[in-house]
């Protein structure tokens, strides 16, 4: 397990304190240490009440960053999460050295071993989706709810 030190050498508060980001590596710990980091920050920025959500799409997408970029990375994947308050919403995005988009399986392809966790963030956020980087990479995010839904 990582050493206090080593733990906060790799995340990241932003001036603005409505930005952290987190290096994740590929571990059980690394996974670990990522949802430790996510409900740090929700405790700090007062929504603690989507500390839940938040968790499992940062889970997901995290796991799917370092399952499908890392074999394509020399050295293994350089995961990065980025959590970001807006005004009514969480966005938690997860970025990566690969150029291939998420795979979102179709609904025949029901009995496959993985290929559910976009499932789960498209029903736990109001909206997701994927962004290219340049010049290499992309980030996939999902915008969570922080006020009570009616």
């Amino acid at each position: 397990m990582s050493s206090p030190a080593q733990f906060r050498s790799r995340e990241s508060v932003h001036d603005s304190a409505r930005t952290a980001t987190f290096r994740i590596t590929g571990s059980r710990e690394g996974f670990a240490e990522a949802r430790a980091f996510t409900h740090r920050m929700l405790d700090r920025w007062e929504v603690a009440q989507c500390a839940d959500d938040a968790v499992t799409v940062v889970t997901e997408l995290a796991a799917n960053a370092v399952l499908h970029a890392g074999p394509d990375v020399p050295g293994g994947a350089d995961v990065r999460l980025r959590l970001t308050l807006r005004r009514a919403h969480l966005v938690c995005a997860v970025s990566d050295q690969c150029d291939t988009p998420p795979v979102y399986p179709t609904p025949g392809e029901s009995l496959l071993e993985h290929g559910r966790g976009l499932h789960i963030v498209e029903a736990l956020s109001a909206h997701w989706g994927w962004t290219r980087r340049a010049p290499l990479g992309k980030t996939v995010w999902a915008m969570l709810p922080t006020r009570a839904q009616a």
